[in-house]
């Protein structure tokens, strides 16, 4: 390159293009289209998304501890609540 420094589009990702009720609902359909063998049964999703809605950290479906759509992170069999709730 010639040393120029461009700058970046801060508006590129979907939550930044989409409204809130759109982007949720996107965000559902991934969750169930996910690989059954990388799901939590629906009884261990729903224990934690009730842990979730109790904890200090949730805003707005997110948690401010890393970040994350907490519906997402606690689908997933692999991951785990980063404060040790689940």
């Amino acid at each position: 390159m010639d040393g120029t420094q461009y700058r970046v589009c801060k508006k590129c990702l979907m939550r930044d293009m989409m409204d809130k009720q759109e982007y949720f609902k996107n965000l559902q359909e991934y969750i169930d289209n996910l690989d059954p063998e990388t799901k939590v049964s629906d009884e261990t999703y729903e224990q934690r998304l009730q842990v979730c809605t109790k904890c200090d950290f949730l805003l707005e479906g997110m948690c401010r501890t890393c970040g994350c759509y907490v519906e997402l992170r606690a689908a997933l069999v692999r991951n785990y609540c980063p404060n040790k709730k689940w």
